[in-house]
């Protein structure tokens, strides 16, 4: 399967999740935030969200304001 990781080329194989994904790149780190196909994923539904071939995935520091 071929994913896009923060605009990067990726392969990956099926059935991967989320949470799998970011665990295998060392990315599971407090404050992050993530949107696929330029939708914002809960983290709370990073486990069970399986990627699919041809998704853009941005990983990104949330930021809070004021």
């Amino acid at each position: 399967m071929h994913i896009h990781f923060n605009d990067e080329p990726m392969e990956c194989p099926d059935n991967l999740t989320l949470a799998t994904l970011l665990k295998q790149q060392h990315l599971m780190k407090p404050g992050m935030a993530l949107a696929i196909n330029h939708t914002i994923v809960p983290r709370d539904q990073w486990e069970a969200h399986l990627l699919n071939d041809g998704d853009q995935i941005l990983l990104f520091q949330a930021i809070a304001g004021g």
